[in-house]
């Protein structure tokens, strides 16, 4: 399992956003398909015009396929989608980039889900631009829970730093009242359960943020802590997760007390997102907590920068290797925790063949002596 190539897909994102500059600027070095095999979701004309515009990375050939079943291993393999309508223009949010980004999203999610591709890697997408009247998804996560079996969990992960949200993309005014005591103890479980199924920690050790300023000062900011966040520590350390907290998000990260935890739970996506972006600029977006790998780059479509050869491919390429070792982890972990029973009966199984075998060959033996 160790050695196994897994094919990565990858989708091309918004094509007026630097998706391609930081696909193109990854998959250049040759080193990558010795870990996986891509399969780009994506506009050959796109890649096209943006391989013209990177000076210092070499030219990347594509081999063009029909479908993911056909990419060839140690090759980067396309998939063309909607290659009549794509038009580039780097840097404006158009129908027509929204359209090619969600083409692309859908195609490689059909594939992902048939099991044509082992995890899925996106390229950044503008969420206005996506809009239309069979998308109206506020981002990869959402589309994703609409499409996969499970509850995600959306974790900004590195090498130093694990953050999962409570609240995902909702108006600052809702936060408050989207936090229950129910929703942190399941995010909680989730957070543990991910943390031993897909990083191969032991016994997760989860920091959790407060909502308001000081951790509400005993009540007088807020009743949020005492009345919601302490419980629900409370009650999922009793049921095994080893959660603490709340802690005033500026104090925790601060200090770098941080560093002690195996994940930190905020209560909303800047609360978050912020201070992880600050200590961990190349980290990546996860989806957690779903039947199927995605993983993405945890910066947005960047249009100031689009087609000016300035993007970093490091939170791309980190994005990548961690898809990648996510399925292993995941698949080992489901070999490691199968049920034993099935095991035990083969093992009876081998006795009794074996037993049987060894009394059929004294059997033999025997009359053999006799003749």
């Amino acid at each position: 399992m160790e050695n196994e190539i897994l094919k990565i897909g990858i989708t091309q994102g918004d094509t007026n956003g630097v998706g391609w500059e930081v696909i193109l600027k990854t998959l250049a070095d040759p080193r990558i398909v010795e870990f996986c095999t891509p399969v780009i979701y994506g506009s050959p004309k796109a890649a096209g015009y943006y391989r013209n515009t990177l000076r210092e990375v070499d030219n990347v050939p594509l081999n063009t396929v029909s479908d993911a079943a056909h990419a060839r291993t140690g090759k980067v393999n396309i998939i063309p989608i909607g290659e009549g309508e794509i038009k580039i223009e780097p840097g404006t949010a158009t129908p027509i980039s929204g359209k090619a980004a969600v083409d692309a999203l859908r195609r490689a999610v059909a594939d992902l889900k048939a099991g044509e591709i082992d995890a899925l890697v996106t390229a950044p997408i503008n969420k206005e631009a996506v809009q239309s009247e069979d998308f109206h998804f506020t981002g990869h996560t959402e589309f994703l829970a609409a499409e996969l079996e499970g509850e995600p969990l959306m974790m900004m992960c590195s090498e130093r730093l694990r953050v999962g949200l409570v609240t995902i993309h909702i108006p600052l005014s809702e936060i408050s009242a989207a936090i229950t005591r129910e929703k942190i103890v399941e995010r909680l479980k989730q957070l543990r359960a991910l943390l031993k199924q897909d990083f191969g920690v032991v016994e997760p050790r989860i920091a959790v943020l407060s909502l308001n300023p000081h951790a509400g000062d005993g009540g007088l900011l807020g009743r949020e802590e005492e009345e919601i966040i302490r419980p629900a520590i409370v009650e999922a350390f009793q049921e095994g997760v080893l959660a603490y907290g709340p802690f005033a998000s500026d104090g925790l990260f601060g200090s770098g007390n941080y560093t002690r935890y195996d994940a930190v739970l905020a209560m909303y996506h800047d609360q978050g997102l912020a201070p992880f972006k600050m200590l961990a600029p190349d980290g990546v977006n996860f989806t957690a907590c779903l039947s199927e790998v995605r993983t993405s780059p945890d910066h947005g479509v960047a249009y100031d920068i689009a087609g000016k050869d300035l993007a970093d491919p490091q939170s791309m390429r980190s994005a990548i290797y961690m898809a990648i070792d996510i399925v292993r982890h995941r698949r080992a972990w489901e070999e490691w925790t199968e049920n034993p029973l099935p095991h035990v009966e083969r093992e009876r199984k081998e006795r009794g063949d074996s037993k049987e075998r060894t009394e059929r060959r004294e059997e033999i033996k025997g009359a053999k002596e006799e003749e």
